[in-house]
């Protein structure tokens, strides 16, 4: 089929014949930057790009972390945690995971998926470390009941976590010039091992930046998102209840779909692999998706509208820090002045010639 064509091409003209996503020894420069990568919509890692941040040394430091983002202060402040049995915030669960005291439309079947959003609970920063590491370090080899994550996808970096921001740039200097702009927002991501983001898209230029620990990313181009099976799915929230330490999972009302990738790419064992093939070939069977690894230091480019998977391995201390920092090149586009289309008067619509005439009429209704 043709469109199985343009998969093997795009692989191709994007990453060449490697197919592997281009590692740079040192940040490029502006031009190279947007030449070689943002116009060619291409992604690639840049090595030694970060290691002058005083973050790197610092933040694997407990002591350091929880002296920095504690005051004596009253009240404490407080830092968003995300909350899960499984790890997997902004992820797809099955229907029948829901309270059975639910009101649950009878148009849904009990054995489809749907969007469960984090339970986001506020509290210190010395809890939420504790937390983390707590269900990371788990030597019982039994499955935590709570799974914490501190992430807040609100340029959460500039508000919560301003008092580090004096370890680290407040943008990448290259990526800012090349751009045109400086970033959107700036989120910091603080998890476990058992932390993952499933497979998504966003519409900014993604950089992220690695500070402890590893993260791992599964790569598709937006020209495979046939092989996504993106679905609406009901939209459902996550509610942690601290005393019994258990979860129960509500549908929002009223009823709200999200459209959701639908493939993913680690099977639970309850998911062989045989069956997720069959429910999605195009993923399984089509071109291999791109992998890679970022270390502590480097920084992903990930350009907008790439499909993207991650996992994470953890520093000594049980965890991952890492940054995820947005620009907004379309707007940027958007902002610069063309003299052609401020001088220029278009010629009114369809709709903006019923609208007046409809404004006559009511006018001429009221001088009667």
């Amino acid at each position: 089929m043709e469109i199985e064509i343009l998969w093997e091409e795009v692989r191709e003209l994007s990453l060449g014949k490697s197919r592997r996503v281009e590692r740079l020894d040192s940040p490029p420069t502006p031009l190279q930057f947007l030449r070689d990568f943002v116009s060619q919509n291409k992604p690639c890692i840049i090595s030694n790009a970060t290691l002058h941040w005083p973050a790197l040394s610092n933040w694997s430091s407990d002591s350091y972390l929880i002296e920095a983002l504690s005051t004596s202060s009253s009240p404490a402040p407080t830092f968003s945690v995300h909350l899960t049995p499984n790890g997997r915030a902004d992820a797809l669960v099955p229907l029948n995971d829901i309270n059975k005291a639910n009101d649950v439309s009878s148009s849904l079947s009990t054995t489809s998926l749907c969007f469960a959003s984090a339970h986001v609970q506020h509290m210190p920063f010395p809890e939420a470390l504790k937390l983390i590491s707590s269900t990371s370090n788990n030597s019982n080899n039994t499955p935590p009941k709570v799974i914490a994550y501190a992430q807040q996808q609100n340029d959460c970096f500039r508000s919560e976590y301003s008092a580090l921001s004096d370890d680290c740039d407040s943008d990448i200097p290259w990526a800012s010039e090349a751009l045109g702009c400086h970033p959107e927002a700036v989120n910091i991501w603080i998890g476990n091992h058992l932390s993952e983001t499933s497979f998504h898209k966003d519409h900014y230029e993604n950089l992220y930046a690695v500070v402890t620990g590893r993260k791992h990313f599964i790569l598709l181009p937006p020209t495979d998102v046939h092989r996504m099976y993106i679905r609406d799915y009901p939209a459902a929230q996550y509610s942690y209840f601290q005393d019994t330490g258990e979860f129960t999972l509500e549908l929002e009302k009223p009823l709200r779909y999200v459209p959701w990738c639908s493939v993913n790419p680690y099977p639970s064992a309850a998911e062989t692999i045989d069956s997720e093939m069959a429910k999605f070939p195009l993923f399984f069977r089509g071109p291999k998706p791109f992998e890679c690894t970022v270390n502590p230091g480097e920084i992903l480019y990930l350009p907008s509208m790439w499909f993207h998977h991650v996992r994470q391995s953890p520093d000594d201390s049980g965890r991952t820090i890492a940054f995820d920092i947005k620009y907004a090149y379309f707007n940027f586009l958007q902002s610069i002045r063309h003299p052609e289309t401020e001088n220029t008067t278009l010629p009114k619509t369809k709709c903006e010639d019923i609208e007046s005439d409809a404004e006559n009429s009511s006018r001429d209704e009221t001088e009667c």
